[in-house]
């Protein structure tokens, strides 16, 4: 699975929980909170402050080292 802008959060997080370093380092606590699960990656990003694009490159090298 490649994470893309439009990938769930909670199911990243659920397939790949080697991801979630990555998001904490990025200040995206709330992967586990409800919301989670309606929102994608971009979303998530957005309302963070957070540079969407750099955040997915650094979940899918960290799944691809996983891989």
């Amino acid at each position: 699975m490649n994470v893309t802008k439009d990938s769930n959060l909670a199911e990243v997080v659920q397939r790949h929980p080697e991801t979630i370093p990555v998001f904490m380092k990025y200040g995206l606590h709330c992967i586990g909170c409800a919301i989670a699960s309606f929102e994608t990656v971009e979303q998530g990003a957005i309302a963070h402050g957070i540079d969407a694009d750099k955040l997915i490159k650094e979940l899918n090298e960290v799944i691809e080292e996983e891989g």
